[in-house]
């Protein structure tokens, strides 16, 4: 098997992972609830299980970027990463307390941190041309989850027996259910997931960035950083202290074995660049406002337009599938434009979207037709802009940011975004029924965002990684 199809199998196990990720929030939210009354917990303790998923995966993400960059693989952490999540939803389907729930979603977020590593694998193993693409579908993967999800509650609410001493219910079951899944996963990544070598041209076939450093430092001085080729620069640039100390017919993990890529390496120089605080900011209020949209949803639905179980099962369906056809259509739409381009006018979607739902849903006017169809314009745009923003600051982000270090700043990232997803949640909780206070903070982070995006506009490009990433190096 050549280095073309592992890499291939491998791209198909990471959208496993992300797709088991989306159904394991999708078969677990239903039910958490509900559970935790029957586990006689406050009422709080709902925001503290959602929040504790997010908690552990903020707080290990660096920390599994920081191996990934200092042994140059991921197979070997995805495999370890994958042992929380299966004690942490076997724990979920124990459920003797609500102190053991709590502690099982904390868990399983360990497992959710491994998510920096992939990042840095893709970013590693793809052009800058094709990256965006590339992480449009891992993105959609997560998004096909979400979707099938509830049809996996359809028949573990049937639930109704017992496995030895354990209760086998309608609670119990998505962690047991889960549980095997991710055990069944493990099987897939021994089987399907390679550590394939970085590459500098996939239709050339698997050509390692070592073996090609010699031929492409001589190009360097005569064309010139701002005149070089998009597909090698990342190779010569962002590596160049790390190689040039490094033997040319190395393989796979000569880099590792040569230097640390965290030797000439500072946080404050690498992150507070203009372009990455620009982007880690769209990082944070992209997820913010998702999460708080999703928390309002809900309640508005009941209120106005009195929505059962089935009503928010049917639209959470439909936003599902927007949703992951905005992903393949940015997927399309990033091999045409550049990254910022897609990034401004997903952002011009979002501020849209907020100013629709400030007009129409906060103090809604007319008949119930016209109060739907408002409802629906509003979220049908709130979605709209999410794949625009999402997958081209993720892209851009890894561009401008060095490859040798890409794992520990993905985590980097995710840690932001992980922050958000709390914050979004109990921003919006509290404000149900003031929609002009919570609507408006997420226009002002949305103009916010969208001023920085264009003020820095020149800056979110790759030739300009690669001259911030040349002094980086340099600079150490």
């Amino acid at each position: 098997m050549d280095n073309h199809q592992k890499r291939n199998l491998t791209f198909l196990t990471i959208g496993l992972i992300f797709m088991l990720s989306g159904i394991e929030y999708a078969v677990i939210l239903p039910t958490i609830w509900r559970y935790l009354q029957i586990l006689e917990a406050p009422p709080y303790f709902l925001g503290l299980g959602l929040s504790a998923f997010s908690l552990s995966g903020l707080l290990t993400g660096p920390l599994f970027g920081f191996w990934s960059d200092r042994s140059k693989t991921t197979k070997s952490i995805i495999l370890f990463s994958n042992l929380f999540e299966i004690a942490g939803n076997f724990m979920y389907f124990l459920g003797y307390s609500k102190w053991l729930l709590l502690c099982s979603r904390l868990v399983a977020g360990v497992g959710a941190g491994a998510g920096s590593s992939i990042f840095g694998f893709l970013t590693r193993s793809t052009q800058p041309d094709e990256r965006a693409g590339v992480f449009a579908a891992i993105m959609a993967c997560r998004q096909a989850g979400l979707l099938i999800g509830p049809a996996f509650n359809l028949f573990l609410r049937l639930c109704d027996f017992k496995l030895g001493p354990f209760v086998v219910n309608k609670y119990t079951s998505p962690g047991i259910f889960m549980c095997l899944l991710w055990v069944l996963l493990q099987f897939v990544v021994l089987a399907m997931y390679w550590d394939v070598p970085p590459i500098s041209s996939t239709e050339g076939g698997a050509a390692m960035v070592e073996m090609k450093q010699d031929e492409d430092e001589e190009e360097v001085p005569l064309m010139g950083s701002d005149e070089e080729p998009v597909h090698t620069y990342r190779a010569v640039i962002s590596d160049q202290l790390e190689t040039s100390t490094s033997s040319e017919m190395q393989p796979f993990h000569g880099a590792s074995t040569v230097s640390n890529p965290f030797k000439n390496f500072s946080a404050s120089r690498e992150f507070l660049r203009e372009e990455v605080v620009v982007l880690l900011t769209a990082q944070f209020i992209t997820l913010f406002n998702q999460t708080a949209l999703e928390t309002m949803v809900t309640p508005l639905t009941q209120r106005y337009f009195s929505f059962g179980e089935l009503g928010n099962s049917l639209m959470y369906s439909l936003c599902g599938v927007e949703v992951i056809l905005g992903f393949f259509f940015v997927r399309w739409l990033s091999r045409k434009v550049a990254d910022r381009v897609v990034l401004a006018v997903g952002l011009v979607i979002c501020c849209t979207a907020c100013i629709w739902c400030l007009i129409f849903l906060c103090n809604p006017r007319g008949g119930y037709g016209w109060e739907l169809s408002a409802f629906i314009i509003g979220v049908f745009l709130q979605l709209l802009g999410l794949p625009f923003v999402a997958v081209s600051q993720v892209s851009l982000f890894s561009k401008v940011t060095a490859e040798k270090t890409q794992g520990f700043s993905q985590g980097v990232r995710r840690s932001v975004g992980g922050l958000a997803t709390i914050l979004g949640p109990l921003w919006a909780g509290g404000l149900t029924n003031n929609l002009y206070i919570m609507l408006g903070m997420m226009l002002a982070l949305l103009i916010m965002i969208t001023v920085m995006t264009v003020l820095s506009y020149d800056r979110l490009t790759e030739p300009r990684a690669v001259q911030c990433a040349q002094s980086s190096d340099s600079g150490g």
